[in-house]
This record gives C-alpha cells, sequence and structure tokens, in this order.
C-alpha cells in the first residue's frame, strides 16, 4: 500500500462558503459540498517584480471570474471554460490537511475544481511538467488518492497543453461572450453548416464576413457548431453541426 492510500481516511478538508465562513470537514462528508461555488481559500497576491502573472478568466460557463496565478493556470481555465462538459468552475476550492507517515503536518490546496454536467467533478493540479519535484509528485498523489476516496470525484494533475490546441481556443475565447450570439446570424449558419462546410465559404454564404465570422466563432466556442481545434485553424476548417460532425 503507498503512503498516499494509507493516509487518505485522514484527509481533512477546509474551504470557504458562502458568507466568507471558514468551514473544515472529513474527505468522508464533502461529497454533496458545491465546491464549484467556493471562494477561492486563499488570496492571489500581486505585487512588483511578481515572476508569476496571476489575473482573473471570466467565465462564459457560469458568467463569473476565477482567479489564476499564472499564464498555464490560464489556459487550463480556459480550456475547462470550452470544455462543454464542465457546468461549474473554482479556483483554490479547498485545502487538504493530513499527516505523513513520520506524523508531519501537511497541507496542499489544488488549483481547480470543476464540477461536470452529469454531476461528477475534477480536481485539477496544474504544474509545468519540468517542475513537478519529488515532494510536488507525493502531495500530487495524495491529492489523487483523496479524490478517489470521495464518490463521484477525479483527479486530473495537467500541464502544458497541446500548443495548436491552446491558440486555436485561445482565438475562440475571445467570441464566447453572449454578445456574439445573434440569433437570426446564428440560426442562418446552422443551417449553412448542417451538412459541413468549409469556415470562410459558410460563412459567405451567410452574409458578410465581417459580421458573420464573431458569430460563427462564437458558434463554435458554445460546441452549437464543431471544428478539429487539434490542428491549425484556417479557412478551409471544415465546420459542421454536432450531428454532422
Amino acid at each position: 500500500m503507498s503512503e498516499a492510500s494509507a493516509i487518505a481516511a485522514g484527509v481533512g478538508v477546509c474551504w470557504v462558503a458562502a458568507g466568507a465562513q471558514r468551514q473544515a470537514a472529513g474527505l468522508d462528508a464533502v461529497a454533496g459540498v458545491a465546491f464549484e461555488d467556493a471562494a477561492p481559500v486563499r488570496v492571489f497576491s500581486s505585487y512588483r517584480r511578481q515572476r508569476h502573472f496571476p489575473g482573473m478568466w471570466w467565465l462564459a460557463t457560469t458568467g463569473r471570474h476565477v482567479g489564476f496565478e499564472s499564464w498555464l493556470e490560464r489556459d487550463h481555465a480556459m480550456l475547462l471554460d470550452f470544455d462543454r462538459d464542465v457546468c461549474g468552475l473554482s479556483s483554490q476550492p479547498f485545502t487538504l490537511t493530513w499527516r505523513d507517515l513520520a506524523g508531519k503536518a501537511v497541507s496542499h490546496t489544488p488549483d481547480y475544481f470543476a464540477r461536470l454536467s452529469d454531476g461528477s467533478a475534477v480536481v485539477v493540479d496544474v504544474r509545468p511538467a519540468e517542475r513537478v519535484k519529488p515532494a510536488d509528485a507525493a502531495k500530487f498523489a495524495m491529492a489523487a488518492s483523496a479524490c478517489a476516496a470521495v464518490p463521484g470525484w477525479s483527479f486530473r494533475l495537467v500541464h502544458e497543453p497541446d500548443p495548436v490546441l491552446a491558440a486555436n481556443v485561445r482565438w475562440l475565447s475571445g467570441y464566447r461572450h453572449p454578445r456574439h450570439g445573434q440569433p437570426q446570424v446564428g440560426g442562418l449558419l446552422r443551417e449553412v453548416f448542417a451538412g459541413g462546410e468549409e469556415l470562410l465559404a459558410g460563412a459567405e454564404r451567410a452574409g458578410d464576413p465581417i459580421g458573420v465570422l464573431p458569430v460563427l466563432f462564437h458558434l463554435i466556442w458554445r460546441g452549437d457548431l464543431v471544428a478539429d481545434v487539434s490542428a491549425p485553424m484556417h479557412d478551409a476548417t471544415v465546420v459542421s453541426t454536432p450531428a454532422a460532425g
């Protein structure tokens, strides 16, 4: 049995609930907590000559902001926002506490908590692959074991995303706001791309591309239209409805 498995039963969870009330419970009592609505358990600091880049990402999924402490975390917040299975997201959602086999107190705060549309949840840690040191790996293993002990939870350690995927989704994210969702143009685009069509050719069929393309990118962001975002997007990228894709 691994160290993480051996001490999972003793893990505590601390979080900030509505009204800024700090809560604490054992791992066996948190399955029903809506951590996607929790406030961050620690402050996102900002100061001169800071080596990392904190900020806030506006979630199209919920209409709220979620914090990040690096550009890598921002990219993963963006990708979670783009994921149609994700219906809720919070940053720094809780702190896990436990004692290692030597009795030393240890704590770890995951980066994100994502609620999925089927009611399950994914706890996400973000770390560049080359920066996962042995002590970090031990904490991530503990977090994975802790999440496996909660019904409906899973754990994900993510590193640098595929650069093409990230670039495509970053471009689409510029059109994620509902202001780009013009119903009349959107309905026409769904008809044009129902059987699959090249991006620019379909936009030209729907009207003036200057006015149509922002709506088209918004629909791709929403998943109402689909395109292969794992390959570089260009004028000839094939766009279709989900059923056609």
